[in-house]
Parts: C-alpha cells; structure tokens; sequence
C-alpha cells in the first residue's frame, strides 16, 4: 500500500492535459473544458501536436515543449503513444498521471502475441520514477477542494464531504447525476478503470486521513490485492463511515468445486465477509448508498436502536413503525414518567404510545414540547418526526421548532420526514442545512435509522474482546504437514477420511476414531475387535460424496453384518462408478446423539481472498438448504460466534422446548481452530467437516474430506487477506537476574491483560508515556491497542512463559506503527511500574527494532518528554538521535536509521 505522490493527484501546482482537442464532444475537449471551469488556481497546460489554442488557451506541441513540470498530468491519447508520453513526463519529474486511454490492453510494438501489452510498458516506464498511475480507461479525477476537474463527466459537483472511489467510470457519472438532483456534494470523485497502479488500497489509504472527507463511497466489481484492501479498509472504517456497492450478487459466478464447501463459498459471499470484517456498510442499490452516505456524514452517531416516532399524521407512524418492523427494527417503549410529562403538554386525544401522534393541528410548540420531552426522558436512542402537510398548521414553523431543540441537543440523533412536495420540499432543504437528516418518505427514514444502527454495530463488534485464544504446537504442525506430504508423494490431490480426521485431531477438533481397513473381511475383524453399533464408508480418491454411490452403511450390530454390508458396498460402487478405484473402507463406531445438531464446517480457496471458513448447516442437503456463513481467517471466539449468529441453525443451536442449548464454547472452538488450520497449513485447498455433530456436551467430526493443492498457483490461494498472527516473532528472552519472559505479538484476547498493567502503573509513568495524564483505559483505546493490523504495525508484550494466548499478566509492552509507505514508524514502549530498572525495556525496544528492519523499515522515531530522562537514556544507548520538535518545546523527537 502507497500514497507515495497522492498529493501531487489532489493538491497540484500544475496541471497538463496531454491530447487536448478543439474537437465538440470528444474526451480531449471535455477535459479541457472541465479543467478550465472546475476553479483549479493552479496552471493548466495544454498539449496538441496540431493546434495551437484550445478553446482559446494556448497549446504546446508536445510534452517536451511545456514550460515546465506538470505535477499532474491527464493522458487522453490514442492507446499506443500512452507508454512513450507516461516515459517523457516521468523523465521530467511529473509525479502522477490520470490515464483517460482505453485499449492497452493490446500487445506493445514489439512484443509477441500474448507477451508485454501497452499497460505494462505504461507501467515500467512510470515506476522507476515512482510516478502514480490512475487508469488507464478511467473517467478521471475531481477534487473539489482543489478546484480540479480532470474528467470527461457531464457536470462538477458542488463541494461536499462525501468521497466516491469507482472502478466504473458510467456509474461513478450516475451517482454525480442522482447527487446533483438532491444537492449532495462531493470532496472527491475518482475513477479507478483498470486499476494499473493506484487501486482500492491507495485511495482508502489517502481518504482515511483527509480532512475534507467524513464518508466514503465505494462502488466495486472485483477486488484485485485482497490483503492491501483489507488492511486500508479496516483502517479506513475506524475513521469514518465507508459504504460499499458490489456488483455480482447472482449466482452465477460460484466457482465449480469438489467440495460441499466450496460449492457453497460463492464469491460474494466472500465478498460479504470481507467487507464485514473490514467495518465497511454494503448496501444494494444506488439510492440507499446516498441516504446511507448522507446521513452517515452529518456525523451522527446513536448509542442503541431504540427508535421514538414522533408525528402529527397516524397513518404515517403506522408506516414508520410496519416499515422498523420489518428490518429487524426496535421501537422504544415509553416510561410512565414520559407518558406522565407528555400528557401534560399535549391534547387528551394523543396516542399515549409510541408512535406519538401529537394530532393533525399540531402547532410548533406541541413539536418542541413532545420532541424536548423525549430527548430529555431518554427513553430512546433516536427520534423521529414526521410532519404531513395540512391547512390548520404551517409546515415550515413545526420544522423551525425542531431545528431549535436539535440544535439545543446536537448529540442526540434527530430524524426528520417532511411529507408532500411543493410545499415540503424548501423546509427539507431546511433542515438538512442544519445537518438534520430529512426524507422524502416514512420508509426512508427507517431505512437511514438502519443505517446508523447496523454502523453502530459493526463498529461494536469489531471491538468485541474475544475469549482465551487456542494454542496449536507445533509438533501438531508437523505432524499434520507429514500426513500431506505422504499424499503427495504418492500423487493423490485428496485425503483419505482416516487421514483428514487425523490432521483434525492434530488441530484439537474432536473426531470419531476411524480404522481404515482394505478388505471386507478386515472391515468384519475390526467390528469385532471394537463392537458395535458401527458406521462402514468406502475409500476412493475418485469418490467425494459417498452417499451418492451407496458408499455409507449406518447401524451395523454385527460381525456378519459387517461383512456382508462390505461386500455388498463394493458391487454397488463398481456398478455405479466403474472408473473408481476402490481403496479400502473406514469402519468407526457409531455416534448416536439424540438431540445433536447435523453442522457443515469448512476450509475453501477463493481466488482473490485466499483461504475462507464456512459454516452451516449439514447433512446431505446442507447445498440444498444453503444455510450457511462465510469468514476471513484468522478468527477468534467473536468472529467464530458471529458467524454462528448469522445463520438461520443458530437459533436451533440455543435449544428449544426440551432440546438443550448446545455447547458454543466448543463450537466456537472448532471453528477457531479450523481457521487456524487453514492458516497453518496452505497445502489444503478444500476441507469438509460434514457432518459436524453439536449438543450440549459438545461437538464432534463424523465425517471429514481433504484436498491438497500443490505448486505455484495453490501457493497464491493459501495467503490470507488478513495477515495472522506472527508466530514467527514468538521468542523466551530473559533479562537480570535470569528472570525469563515469553515475548511474543500482542493478540485481541490480551485486551484485559493489557488494561489490567496500564492500570497497574504509576501515574507519572502513564503520563510520561501518554503525555497526558490517565485515569482509566477504556474497552475501545484497549481493544484499538490489541486488534491491531500486523500489516502495518507491531505491538510485543512481555508475558508468563506458561500463559496461553490471553491469560496471564503482561509486563510490558512496545510497539511500532508503519506509514502507509512501509517506511517509516513511530515506536512507544512500556514497562509495568514494578518492573523498571531491570532491563526489559531495552529488550523490548530491542526486539521491535529487530522486527523493523526485517519488515524493510528504513527509520523509527519517537517522540518523548523533556524530563522523561529514563526514556531519553534509553532511546541514546540503542542509537536515536534527538532533536528538538518545532511544535512542543517540551517535546523531544528522535530518530533511528536502519
């Protein structure tokens, strides 16, 4: 990920539009004219070969007979003079491009036939230079801040706070056109096309921290570098509200699969999880991604999902409340001292209930007293108020009053649906001048509420602390990995069940012991060896569902059953599956649980986000019912369970009449370690648990399949979108008097741990290191310090050797945060008040510097008090060098080269 030149994208001195055309209606003389009219203060630089002015601006040649240096140029050429014009301007010293060209695509002069195209020779002649490249076959850039308008789009859109990243220049003109129309602005519109160089990542990188932006929107069709996206958007997300459209829901695009697994892991499922885990909204059509956006903006945030309705019209209350219904909504119940207050400001005929119906003459000061009351009462974590228009009250007055106590009480969420058109349609830009959201309909508002409650809660969740994490050894590891090897040596891309439930076992998932025997006559000696009742499966790398070919015989009570029941297996499968070759069978004891649930859990490859976790429903129908969820690996207790949660089984799994509650915890559990084995064990490309028993004694794996994928392109599968957990950095240090620590990454389940010696230190040492003093640390700052991205910083504590992941105190802690260039970082260390003066800090300062130059960092600084002479001592004897900061004389920054 790089923003490396960005701002040479949104705040240039210069500007040149390279293929400028006096031609009506060409892209040429519609950038122009757009340059030219959008404000830019800057420069603007035309260049055409064969003219020389351009709507009456004088025109250069060439790019080598500009006056100087564009910091910006705009690329509108044919496809081939693309690469040589982007090799001038970056031999100039041009930092970025917005390539408008379409049909690189195509082999560059030269090549062979599927050999460099255009695109490519753009790109190696922009890169040594480290010139940006947005496009090619864009629609192009607009910054309104900036005045800059480099796009061939029908209209520039008034300023706002609103960012639109597209990767369809046609939609990205649309939503400029249905935002115009309702007076919604813009900070910036960008059109990525064919995503070359600057993608997804880049901008979200960019908009996250600019300060003309409060939302962004995101109109997407496929993402191309899963991990640098998800890295970005999840940074992006903690900072402001990011929306997301997706085309592709349909099913058509699911991936052909062996697996019950991957038939059912369709790609915008996984889409779904990514944007999930990332904290990014997604919502399905154009219009609610405005009214999602629009509201989000205004920097409205609500507390809970209770929802007041206020309204001078029944009906439209009874719209409100079918439509909050209807979502899943919650509509806030009134206390008797509300209702006690409101009854004596309001007409005896009011509804006494939620929706409050303040009648059809409602004058202003009912709506102040009704929306003060419920403000003030609490009872609700929003409001409502809905205005129908009538002859007895005016309109614009009852809006007037609500503009006063909004403003009285601007962190409360106030909604507003003004009913009608001409007459409502000047009071709605009313309130929306006074950042109130305001709706045309009853059903639009209760869809913004939803909005906000669903951001809510996906902000909720990403900062839930998970419970004690597992622990896989690394014998298991080895262990697991040895009985893939085995397969491929023999040149089988699929497990056997005995060694599929072998590698769940090593992972700490609970399976039934399993026999693999090669003859009916074994299969009869191992039922009386072991006894009954017993399961018989057959064993054939060309057979996936063995239920299909009769290949599974349930109940079998005796020797003679056995074997019969086997042979009688083996004629079945060769007529129904000549090809196959028959390896043997498995024979297990059979696993009778009355009340437990048939689960499906899974391991699946998507191309573009690697390796993903399903679960759902079971059983021989589990494809057909299609109940099921998608994560992102690595996961932990909360993501596990809200997975569960997100499936229609979970409500079964909570127990139901006499049917008991199954045991989350273990289930939790084997989804935690499953995304642990498909972390840790790339070789496998598809796995099937199926069926996952559960009840209330826990879970167990009846059934499991495997398959393995070697080579280059199974190793591009196997990376996470999201970086795991570093293991790698796991280390014993010891320091004085031999006192030994494990030091290894902080995790989210450390999150108590981490409060708890925050807590523990001295003041003076918290404010020494937070330069501010500290009197609590909150579950949101901790959950920020242990959810961290490994991708773009580090933290490493200091714990028990003999803790598990999440348990035991912590003693101490560093950690390095990178800029988006992965370059630079800010380090902060510390030290538990009682374990100062013994050399852990030096350690852990150490170990960090360690972990940064084998990450490619260049340079760490920090900043550190004046008076804070320990830390000061500390950072001169690994190497800093001090100097005065220009923005706190107090303040001291060092710096470390690598």
């Amino acid at each position: 990920m790089s923003i490396r030149n960005f701002d040479a994208l949104f705040r240039p001195r210069s500007i040149a539009l390279i293929g400028a055309s006096n031609k009506p209606r060409s892209v040429g003389n519609v950038v122009a004219r757009n340059l030219a009219a959008g404000g830019f203060a800057g420069q603007v630089m035309l260049v055409n070969p064969h003219d020389r002015t351009i709507e009456g601006q004088q025109a250069y040649r060439s790019v080598g007979a500009l006056p100087e240096c564009p910091d910006l140029a705009v690329v509108a050429t044919p496809a081939r003079t693309v690469p040589g014009i982007v090799a001038e301007l970056a031999e100039m010293g041009c930092r970025a491009a917005v390539v408008i060209s379409a049909g690189l695509g195509v082999p560059a002069e030269g090549a062979a036939p599927g050999g460099r195209t255009l695109r490519q020779a753009m790109l190696d002649a922009a890169r040594p230079h480290l010139m940006r490249i947005v496009g090619p076959n864009c629609l192009g850039l607009i910054s309104t801040p900036a005045g800059i308008n480099a796009s061939f789009s029908h209209l520039m859109p008034p300023k706002g706070d609103i960012a639109l990243v597209s990767q369809s220049g046609a939609i990205a003109t649309a939503i400029l056109d249905w935002a115009a129309s309702r007076g919604i602005g813009f900070s910036h519109v960008v059109s990525l096309g064919d995503m070359s160089d600057a993608d997804f990542g880049d901008f979200l990188d960019f908009l996250s921290t600019d300060r003309e932006t409060r939302a962004i929107l995101l109109y997407v069709e496929n993402v191309t570098f899963a991990q640098k996206f998800m890295s970005a958007a999840r940074v992006a997300s903690r900072a402001k509200p990011v929306l997301v459209i997706k085309s592709g829901r349909s099913a058509e695009g699911a991936r052909a699969a062996q697996s019950h697994t991957g038939a059912m892991a369709g790609s915008d499922l996984v889409y779904d999880a990514a944007f999930r885990r990332a904290g990014i909204l997604r919502v399905d059509a154009l219009e609610e991604l405005f009214e999602a956006a629009a509201t989000l903006a205004t920097g409205i945030r609500i507390g809970g999902d209770r929802l007041a309705i206020l309204t001078n019209g029944g009906g439209a209350g009874v719209l409100a409340v079918d439509r909050l219904e209807a979502v899943g909504g919650r509509l806030a119940d009134m206390t008797e001292p509300c209702l006690a207050r409101l009854d004596a400001v309001l007409p005896p005929t009011w509804s006494h209930g939620n929706p409050v119906d303040i009648i059809g003459d409602a004058t202003p000061k009912r709506y102040r007293d009704a929306l003060d009351i419920l403000i003030d009462s609490r009872v609700a974590d929003a409001v409502l108020v809905i205005n129908c228009p009538t002859a007895v009250a005016d309109n614009r007055e009852a809006a007037a009053a609500v503009v006063e106590v909004a403003r009285a009480r601007r962190s409360f969420p106030v909604f507003a649906n003004w009913l009608g058109g001409i007459t409502a349609g000047p009071v709605r830009q009313m309130l929306a001048d006074e950042r109130i959201p305001s709706f045309e309909s009853p059903e639009d508002a209760i869809r913004a509420f939803t909005y906000l409650v669903d951001y809510r809660r996906n902000q909720a969740q990403l900062m839930e602390t998970p419970s004690a994490g597992v622990t896989i050894v690394p014998e298991d590891v080895e262990a697991a990995n040895a009985v893939i090897a085995a397969a491929v040596r023999e040149g089988r891309s699929n497990l056997n069940e005995w060694e599929a439930k072998e590698i769940l076992r090593r992972f700490g998932i609970p399976t039934v012991p399993t026999h693999f025997v090669v003859t009916p006559e074994a299969a009869a000696e191992q039922f009386a060896a072991m006894g009954g009742p017993a399961v018989l499966k057959i064993v054939s790398p060309q057979i996936t569902h063995k239920s299909d070919v009769g290949g599974v015989r349930l109940g079998i009570e005796s020797r003679e059953d056995m074997l019969e029941a086997a042979r009688a297996m083996v004629d079945r499968v060769k007529a129904d599956r000549p090809d196959a070759e028959i390896a043997g069978f498995t024979v297990q004891p059979m696993i009778a649980r009355g009340d437990g649930h048939e689960l499906i859990a899974g391991i699946a490859r998507d191309p573009t986000f690697g390796p993903v976790i399903l679960f759902g429903r079971g059983g021989k129908e589990a494809e057909v019912v299609g109940d099921r969820a998608i994560g992102l690996p690595p996961l932990n207790s909360v993501l596990a369970r809200q997975m569960i949660d997100r499936t229609a089984i979970a409500r079964l799994l909570q127990g139901f009449r006499d049917v008991p509650p199954v045991d989350m915890d273990g289930l939790e559990g084997a989804l935690v370690r499953l995304s642990e084995l498909a972390v840790l064990l790339p070789a496998v490309s598809e796995l099937d648990i199926n069926p996952l028993t559960a009840d209330e004694t826990g879970v167990i794996a009846l059934d499991a399949r495997i398959a393995i994928a070697q080579g280059p392109s199974a190793a591009g599968l196997a990376r996470p979108a999201i970086r795991p957990y570093p293991r790698e950095w796991e280390r014993d240090i010891a320091i004085r008097d031999d006192k030994a620590f494990r030091l290894r990454p902080i995790r989210p389940e450390d999150e108590t741990a981490l409060a708890a010696m925050v807590m523990a230190c001295e003041p003076e040492d918290l404010r020494l290191r937070f330069m501010a003093a500290m009197k609590s640390f909150p579950h949101q700052t901790a959950a920020r310090f242990t959810q961290i991205d490994y991708d773009r910083e580090m933290a490493l504590i200091a714990v028990d050797p003999a803790a598990g992941y999440g348990e035991g105190p912590i003693f101490g802690v560093v950690r390095i945060v990178a800029d988006p260039e992965n370059e630079v970082a800010e380090f902060a260390v510390l030290v538990r008040s009682d374990m100062k003066g013994q050399g852990l800090g030096y350690t852990l300062m150490s170990s960090i510097l360690d972990y940064a130059r084998a990450r490619g960092l260049v340079r760490v600084h920090g900043e550190i008090l004046r008076e804070n002479v320990g830390m000061r001592n500390l950072a001169r004897s690994l190497g800093f060098q001090p100097e005065a900061s220009s923005d706190f004389s107090d303040v001291l920054h060092v710096t470390l080269d690598l």
